[in-house]
């Protein structure tokens, strides 16, 4: 059974990553709840980041506590479960504005598979000075774009302004939370 669920997990990221147009289409006729999304998906996506960064800050380059890493670490993947669902709120939120529909659990899908580039370039921080190549995660800007005429039905001449102030509204929270 486990081993069934991670070929699933590790096929629908291969397939959001390189083939996109494809697996978008899947996405949409999935009726997961935001609870599997979030358990499923976000959770363990999620925790590639925070994991490196606490070995990569205390036990490799061993300059960080361990006690107050690992509770940063608890608290920025906390933080990154907020951000999957505010930033969702943003894409529903904007939707008329495009020419789009409004729909919140499409919404959440489009934000969830969308940070999947971000969460994997995580891996980088293991090794302290490589966190430049978080940029990796700018992928996700494009597999926004890609998505939202299939997920949220904006019209693709609009899809780009669209993913753009989406992506705008989610580093404002991104760059206020690096600064704390």
């Amino acid at each position: 059974m486990r081993a069934n669920y991670l070929m699933k997990l590790l096929n629908r990221v291969k397939a959001i990553l390189l083939t996109p147009q494809a697996e978008w289409k899947v996405i949409a006729r999935e009726r997961d709840t935001l609870g599997d999304l979030l358990i499923k998906y976000v959770a363990i996506l999620a925790a590639i980041p925070e994991v490196a960064h606490f070995i990569g800050q205390s036990l490799v380059a061993g300059f960080a506590p361990v006690v107050p890493n690992l509770v940063r670490a608890v608290v920025v993947y906390a933080v990154a479960f907020a951000m999957v669902y505010i930033i969702a709120g943003v894409i529903d939120l904007l939707a008329p504005r495009f020419g789009a529909e409004k729909n919140f659990p499409s919404a959440v899908k489009l934000s969830a598979y969308s940070h999947t580039p971000l969460w994997l370039a995580g891996i980088f921080l293991i090794i302290p000075g490589l966190n430049f190549l978080l940029i990796l995660g700018l992928y996700g800007f494009y597999l926004l774009r890609v998505g939202l005429p299939m997920l949220m039905k904006v019209p693709n001449d609009k899809a780009l302004p669209y993913a753009a102030i989406v992506t705008a509204c989610a580093l404002i929270p991104a760059i206020v939370l690096t600064m704390i």
